[in-house]
């Protein structure tokens, strides 16, 4: 499964690149969630491909009404992972597929075709970036531990959430060495993973949005749970906490 699945998704990334290379039009999902029409051709193409090519799975994808969709065997497709990055030329972006069997992880594909990273992981086969092995950061001092967030597009309009942003910055922020917001969360778990980071947190992520970096992740020897440190479940937590595992419990105990 893995070379079709690694061929079709960079087939798909010549028009991601061509859409990042291009004028977009852009409409809103809500007040900060975009999409373009590159979004939906890179959906389209990915959903036909991968339906001939494994008619036994189904597809879960971001922008396609999924009501009817029954996660079991199950492909989960976020066509371009990071659409504010890419409206705007930052090369942060990345096309996000996670393959499951049963609703157990199976593999994941992470590819940013505009630096050329591939991520790829099969469990208990380990991770790679470009076919190279990757492994989680050996550094277990909260202190020096450099750290990724996201912010929902719900602390526009939710004050809640945006209470929960603030204040975890507020509490997390002076424990650590930094903090860095790329602005996909499907990277930011890579980046755990190749121990560029050596944690990551957000609130209000989607499964398409994590379920390929997840795998990756933790076949890179990371961890990801809930805020109480337990199992994180891809289509029905709040919180998702990652890390190298050596910094997790101190993370954990220090979000809200």
């Amino acid at each position: 499964m893995k070379e079709p699945l690694i061929d079709i998704i960079k087939s798909a990334s010549l028009i991601f690149k061509e859409g990042y290379f291009s004028t977009k039009n852009v409409d809103f999902k809500a007040k900060k969630d975009m999409v373009t029409q590159y979004d939906v051709a890179v959906e389209n193409y990915l959903k036909a491909k991968l339906s001939l090519a494994f008619p036994t799975f189904n597809i879960i994808a971001e922008e396609s009404n999924n009501e009817q969709s029954v996660f079991g065997d199950s492909i989960i497709i976020d066509p371009i992972d990071g659409t504010t990055n890419f409206v705007n030329g930052v090369p942060h972006c990345a096309i996000s597929v996670g393959v499951y069997k049963d609703q157990q992880p199976f593999m994941g594909v992470v590819y940013n075709p505009i630096l050329e990273e591939l991520f790829f992981a099969q469990v208990e086969c380990g991770a790679f970036l470009n076919e190279e092995p990757i492994h989680v950061s050996q550094e277990s001092n909260f202190q020096k531990a450099l750290l990724a967030t996201g912010f929902p597009y719900s602390g526009a309009t939710n004050q809640d959430d945006l209470n929960i942003v603030i204040n975890n910055l507020h509490k997390i922020l002076p424990a650590c060495q930094d903090i860095r917001r790329f602005g996909s969360a499907a990277l930011d778990l890579c980046y755990v993973a190749k121990g560029m980071f050596e944690g990551y947190y957000e609130i209000n992520l989607q499964a398409w949005d994590v379920s390929a970096g997840v795998i990756i992740l933790k076949e890179a020897g990371g961890k990801v749970s809930n805020q109480h440190g337990e199992k994180h479940h891809i289509f029905n937590d709040k919180y998702m906490l990652a890390s190298n595992g050596l910094i997790h419990q101190k993370l954990v105990d220090m979000v809200e």
